[in-house]
């Protein structure tokens, strides 16, 4: 059993529950001491199945993640969740709905679901939601779904980190597909047509034919059509590309660099920057070349 003293990091890699949780937090709240957990972490990466579910509000993704755990963990498969909320405008925490519902699913040592907010980032994700993932893959976790907020076109980031991006839709939600923003649609690499068994089902069935990607149809509440779901999942697990990891790395490099040279900025040197191009007194790009010279 490790001690203590023991680094976070290998604590972590030996199995400690609560040391990942420690580590997500101090990750989360981004403590310099988090930079040396995920350097240590991070040769142990890169073995988990990594699947965003996103869709528009009220189509079930809650409801759905839940089933998901329960039909993964019934084929003996570790799972972890993050389950990404939309913050408060004013306290900047998060509407940890998602915790509430996923409930039945906290005794259960082989699942680790992590609420945490968006803390104003815009793209469905938290800022930090990246490196979670890495922590959890590390750990050992076989699948790790990634819940976003439902925010609509703009919630594409997911596409970006998870290995694959499931988009669940259901019926009487407008003028179905005509009510969903093709933004969304076009990261996904399977439909989940949940609540498959109230009226209008076959009509947005229909209306998705016009998008070459796999369908399925769910009922979360009653677990329907969830191994079906398993299978497409699994079938694409097996024909992903080599270079979607490498275009995540391009993805996530760039970010992280942009992230570090925002973060050296000096916060008065902005606002003096502020000022000037909002009284016209500088141009921005004269601003932007100044900063690129410190």
């Amino acid at each position: 059993m490790a001690g203590p003293q023991t680094p976070l990091s290998e604590r972590i890699l030996k199995g400690d529950i609560r040391a990942l949780a420690r580590a997500c937090t101090l990750v989360e709240n981004r403590v310099p001491e988090s930079a040396a957990i995920l350097k240590g972490v991070f040769p142990h990466s890169g073995r988990a199945f990594t699947l965003g579910i996103t869709g528009s509000p009220g189509a079930g993704k809650s409801t759905l993640t839940s089933a998901l755990i329960a039909e993964l963990r019934s084929r003996r498969q570790r799972v972890a969740v993050i389950a990404v909320d939309p913050s408060s405008p004013f306290s900047g925490g998060a509407i940890l709905g998602d915790r509430i519902r996923m409930a039945a699913h906290h005794e259960d040592p082989g699942v680790f679901i992590r609420s945490m907010a968006t803390r104003g980032a815009l793209g469905g994700l938290a800022p930090t939601t990246h490196d979670l993932a890495l922590l959890l893959d590390a750990a050992g976790f076989d699948w790790i779904l990634i819940e976003t907020v439902g925010v609509g076109q703009d919630e594409v980031d997911v596409a970006r980190l998870a290995q694959a991006t499931a988009v669940v839709l259901a019926p009487g939600m407008g003028d179905d597909v005509q009510a969903i923003k093709a933004g969304i649609l076009e990261i996904a690499d399977v439909f989940v047509l949940n609540k498959a068994d109230q009226p209008g089902a076959a009509r947005l069935e229909q209306d998705m034919h016009e998008w070459p990607r796999p369908l399925v149809k769910t009922v979360a509440t009653s677990g329907e059509g969830l191994p079906e779901l398993c299978q497409a999942l699994e079938s694409i697990r097996a024909t992903l590309p080599p270079l979607r990891a490498q275009a995540h790395w391009d993805y996530r490099l760039r970010q992280m660099f942009a992230e570090r040279v925002v973060a050296r900025l000096d916060p008065e040197l902005v606002a003096q920057a502020v000022r000037r191009v909002a009284g016209r007194e500088c141009d921005p790009y004269t601003i932007i070349e100044e900063w690129l010279k410190v």
